[in-house]
């Protein structure tokens, strides 16, 4: 009879000896199936039903021990890398599994589903509905409606506008104690004139202040006392601005701002030249560049909102006008009317 076995036996011998290649585990031994002694098979042929033979060979003192973790290892699903297998023994049959378990043996929890991938012509077909959307707003025969559709567009650009700057922000370093000399007249006269004299200058352009400008100022205070600092373009009353930062960053003294936008510094009596002559806290020649665009952008924007804004307030004024008129127009013309009536019925009666 132990020749004669069915194939339900090579199939769970099989699966035995697969579970430690999957695992990566210690060997197990061949498994015998479990059988019922009221097998049709075995009583049919007269053989007696054969000891069920652990999975585990235990050494003799260790019997309850193996039985503990034999339960443990078929029961529970167990990992070797990202594979789980699961035995499962629900009604009588041995079921493998490999892969995670489903929502139903994990609790009940759901997990959210994964965000489908749109695809290329997806993508391309929305741009084209929101493209032909816009056209529409565009090209429509309401006023206000194309104008708010402008004013959202730009409030829009505004803020990322607004955004962007926000990254060109230098951090502030804690500022060292500065004691600036104390000048008389005289000395502040005399000074004036070498500096209007003198031809050495530094140009501050649309970039505004940023580390090279004072780099450039440390160079030429290495053999000059004074120099000009010319500021073009420039805003009316900027040019105090960049009088007070360049002072702050360079630890220069002002002498004089002049008219044409042109600040004359004073080195200093016991001045030192710097090992780090351009400020850890400025903004490079690169940067300084790119958010001189941002703001010249954002500046045009506001503008533009502003416009925008104006616009749409006069055309609800010349609507509420226009409504107004027309309402007076029909109840004249309804007063009118009732007046003709009135002499109507009257001949009538006479």
């Amino acid at each position: 009879s132990g020749a004669r076995r069915p194939e339900r036996l090579h199939c769970s011998v099989a699966m035995a000896s697969l579970v430690p290649r999957l695992l990566g585990r210690r060997t197990l031994q061949p498994a015998v199936a479990l059988r019922s002694p009221r097998d049709p098979w075995m009583r049919f042929h007269g053989a007696n039903p054969p000891r069920p033979c652990p999975l585990f060979r235990p050494s003799p003192g260790v019997d309850g021990c193996a039985r503990a973790a034999r339960r443990w290892w078929f029961l529970s699903p167990v990992r070797h890398g990202s594979t789980a297998v699961t035995l499962n023994t629900d009604g009588g049959f041995a079921r493998f599994s490999v892969g995670d378990p489903g929502p139903n043996q994990n609790g009940g929890q759901n997990q959210p589903p994964a965000k489908k991938k749109m695809s290329k012509k997806s993508k391309v077909n929305q741009l084209k509905w929101y493209r032909l959307k816009a056209k529409k707003k565009m090209k429509s025969p309401n006023p206000e409606v194309r104008i708010r559709y402008k004013l959202g567009k730009a409030k829009r650009k505004e803020e990322w506008l607004i955004e962007k700057l926000r990254k060109y922000e230098a951090p502030r370093a804690p500022e060292l104690v500065h004691d600036p000399e104390i000048l008389t007249e005289e000395e502040k006269f005399y000074l004036k004139r070498t500096g209007e004299k003198k031809k050495n200058y530094v140009p501050v352009g649309r970039r505004g202040v940023f580390g090279g400008v004072v780099l450039n100022m440390h160079l030429h205070w290495k053999k000059h006392e004074t120099m000009q600092v010319v500021c073009k373009p420039c805003r009316p009353g900027q040019v105090y601005e960049y009088a007070e930062e360049l002072a702050r960053l360079s630890k220069g003294t002002v002498i004089d701002i002049k008219p044409n936008n042109t600040i004359i510094f004073y080195r200093g009596k016991n001045y030192v030249q710097p090992k780090v002559m351009s400020p850890p806290d400025t903004l490079s020649k690169q940067k300084a560049l790119e958010k001189y665009r941002y703001e010249q952008s954002l500046e045009h924007t506001s503008k533009f909102v502003e416009q925008l804004e104006q616009e749409l307030e006069d055309y609800q004024k010349h609507v509420a006008l226009f409504k107004k008129r027309e309402g007076a127009i029909s109840e004249q013309i309804s007063n009118e009317d009732s007046a003709v009536d009135d002499l109507t019925t009257n001949s009538d009666t006479d």
